[in-house]
């Protein structure tokens, strides 16, 4: 007998054969492919159709309104939160698997208003530290990474000539990426060795997040144009993949390009403050993502804010002038504790 035959039959059976009354689940859409008896047979059978008994599935990241009182809510919409970062509203996310969103709250009280860091990562600039300080190249390779950093900063300056602003926009967009990249490379020589790394891919990494700081206050003092991120698009093209090569086959050379990168950026920010001194750039108050980051007192300028983040690029650059001198010396990066929180 085919299943077609077989099912018809069992139904007109049921159809005769009484059933205790079972209790009435919620109603939810049935399909008519879950029987092959029509919905007519099986209520004169006192059943529901399987489909009554089991609610329907629902997605991973949507709550059962028998839980939240009946409020229909879609994931990714929920009542707005006071303004975050830029001052636009933002919108909640719901989550399914109870990831509660953070609620920080600065020292005096109220409410910390950015995402992209929280206050145990805010700190002081040293502005103390020596910005005459530089590296003398004494090999071969110490020449090339000079003179290649030298090359680089050539078009630039054609490119945004006094507009330090731009160029401080641009050279951030290009210092944010080596940190990342060699972060990147030890994390994955530590897996592949199972060692330590001394802390450098910390380090490194943070250095990588510092640059990316700087960067975002920059995009509030000058709103880049589009024919100058289409130039931010190609060029960080080309200079991570051949930083990345370059790390791969000599991180020494690496590092000391980067230490010559941070000379030059202490040079631009030198150049950027007289600029401001003359009143050729005027100096607006500093960005509040810049107070509350730096920590800097309220009533602090764009002046205020150039010197704190050329200290960090001195900073940068005693970091990855020591790491190649490391490597130089015929170490691994590991023999030589990491710089933690040396910003």
């Amino acid at each position: 007998m085919s299943s077609r035959l077989a099912g018809t039959a069992l139904c007109r059976h049921l159809s005769h054969v009484p059933v205790p009354h079972l209790p009435a689940l919620r109603p939810t859409a049935s399909s008519a492919l879950l029987h092959r008896c029509s919905a007519a047979q099986a209520q004169r059978a006192g059943l529901w159709p399987p489909s009554r008994f089991s609610p329907p599935r629902r997605a991973s990241t949507l709550s059962d309104p028998a839980q939240d009182g009946g409020k229909d809510q879609k994931a990714g919409t929920a009542g707005k939160v006071p303004p975050g970062e830029g001052g636009a509203e933002q919108k909640a996310v719901v989550s399914y698997w109870g990831v509660p969103p953070s609620r920080v709250s600065k020292e005096d009280g109220s409410e910390w208003r950015w995402t992209c860091f929280r206050p145990w990562d805010t700190y002081q600039a040293d502005l103390s530290i020596d910005l005459q300080k530089h590296h003398a190249p004494t090999t071969i390779l110490d020449k090339l990474a000079l003179y290649t950093v030298k090359a680089l900063r050539w078009p630039t300056d054609i490119f945004f000539q006094r507009r330090y602003a731009c160029r401080a926009m641009m050279l951030e967009t290009v210092a944010a990426v080596p940190g990342m990249v060699g972060g990147l490379l030890l994390h994955l020589k530590s897996l592949r060795r199972f060692e330590h790394s001394g802390g450098w891919i910390k380090t490194l990494l943070e250095e990588a997040e510092n640059e990316r700081m700087h960067l975002m206050t920059f995009m509030e003092v000058s709103q880049p144009r589009w024919y100058e991120r289409a130039l931010v698009l190609a060029v960080q093209g080309v200079f991570f993949n051949a930083y990345f090569l370059g790390y791969l086959i000599s991180p020494k050379f690496a590092h000391r390009v980067v230490g010559y990168l941070e000379e030059e950026a202490i040079h631009s920010y030198t150049e950027f403050l007289k600029e401001i001194d003359k009143g050729t750039i005027e100096n607006v108050p500093a960005p509040a993502i810049a107070l509350d980051y730096w920590r800097l007192p309220p009533g602090s300028t764009l002046r205020d804010v150039v010197m704190v983040v050329r200290a960090d690029e001195a900073h940068h650059r005693d970091v990855n002038h020591f790491a190649s001198d490391v490597h130089y010396q015929g170490h691994q990066l590991k023999a030589a504790p990491a710089p933690l929180g040396y910003h």
